[in-house]
């Protein structure tokens, strides 16, 4: 069975999407009937191991940290046909997945849809909330063309059942539970950051988004003031830090993350409309508790056994949440908070889900179109 994967969310600092295929390539490469490709933009590539054609050609994106934007589908729907798959899996609502469908129709196999992005949201917040109804039409649009969409969680599988679609599963991601892990902790940060030894330190790692609400966080920690510290790590230069912020400006590899996040006490989260959200449960399994929003799919990843979460996105209820957590016994949340992440989000798990998904979808007859070049009118 042959596996393919396409997205334009790939690039050298990019987050869970790129996490997301390179767990599974890993863990694919173990079984000996499945193959494992993959088609991102430009040059890159997730491995020598595997030969691959040209990637198709996509310009970068101004301001982007390293994306690239298809403007074409044909030429990213040859390489998809050209790899012959069993099934393709797209990973973006974009120009790579009406490639996809062309190429899924015109080989008779398969189509997936990982809907790892909330489109709607994310134009609600940068355009305005009148973009919703139209963004909410073309994701319709195009998802009803696969013959399977996974959610990466069970809010999102409930918004895209009331846009009126089909074929729609809970799917989550998972975490690497050896590379993120509290034995991996980095005894030194404090005293390199010049962090105080008894403060009380919370960590925020990723994109500095407008949607991960970092002027919020910034907010609540002038409003916990001295003995409270936040360490923002990979999220550019910020304007106005309180004195107990401190950032790390670049992007950080895997293992260093895993080893500053170890070193901290909790995880600080603001987001209040996640799909997923990768980096708590790689918090959870660093050890770490959380303190998010009780909104999206972080209410889902966090049980009151393993942190707080505040019951709204505002700097006075997450300072609130912040001091109701260091009530109580951190270690022991910390503790929760890893079993929690060995219970339910091994990627081993994950990828024998899918797999699984993947298997029965094939065990289905998939006649070939070839006639039918359509991209959704791009």
């Amino acid at each position: 069975m042959h596996i393919v994967d396409t997205t334009m969310f790939y690039a050298n600092a990019s987050g869970g999407v790129r996490t997301y295929l390179e767990a599974k390539q890993q863990r694919m490469a173990g079984l000996a009937d499945v193959r494992h490709s993959v088609v991102v933009p430009g040059p890159l590539a997730l491995g020598a191991r595997e030969q691959r054609p040209e990637r198709p050609p996509a310009p970068p994106l101004p301001f982007s940290k390293g994306y690239r934007f298809p403007l074409r589908p044909g030429p990213w729907a040859e390489a998809l046909v050209a790899l012959r798959p069993d099934v393709i899996e797209f990973g973006d609502p974009y120009v790579p997945a009406w490639a996809a469908v062309s190429a899924g129709r015109r080989l008779g196999v398969p189509v997936v849809g990982f809907y790892h992005s909330d489109l709607p949201a994310l134009a609600a917040s940068r355009l305005g909330s009148w973009t919703e109804p139209f963004v909410r039409t073309y994701i319709r649009r195009l998802y009803s063309q696969c013959d399977l969409v996974l959610a990466p969680s069970r809010t999102v599988a409930a918004q895209l059942l009331q846009m009126g679609l089909e074929q729609v599963e809970h799917q989550h991601l998972g975490v690497d539970l050896e590379r993120f892990h509290p034995a991996h902790a980095d005894p030194t940060l404090r005293r390199r950051l010049g962090i105080p030894a008894a403060a009380r330190l919370l960590v925020f790692a990723g994109r500095g988004s407008r949607e991960k609400h970092l002027p919020v966080l910034l907010d609540a920690m002038r409003l916990l003031g001295r003995g409270y510290h936040l360490l923002l790590v990979g999220v550019g230069p910020q304007p106005h830090l309180p004195d107990n912020v401190t950032v790390i400006e670049s992007f950080q590899p895997v293992d260093r993350l895993a080893a500053i996040m170890a070193a901290c006490d909790a995880l600080l989260h603001g987001g209040d409309q996640e799909t997923f959200g990768l980096v708590v449960v790689e918090a959870m399994a660093c050890g770490l508790p959380v303190v998010g929003i009780n909104a999206g799919a972080v209410a889902e990843l966090v049980p009151a056994s393993c942190g707080e979460l505040a019951p709204s996105c505002s700097p006075g209820a997450l300072a609130q949440a912040v001091r109701q957590l260091f009530r109580r016994d951190v270690v022991a949340l910390g503790q929760r908070a890893r079993a929690h992440a060995e219970m339910h989000f091994s990627w081993d798990t994950v990828v024998a889900q899918l797999v699984s998904r993947y298997r029965r979808l094939c065990e289905r007859p998939w006649p070939a179109m070839a006639e039918q070049e359509t991209y959704g009118g791009i």
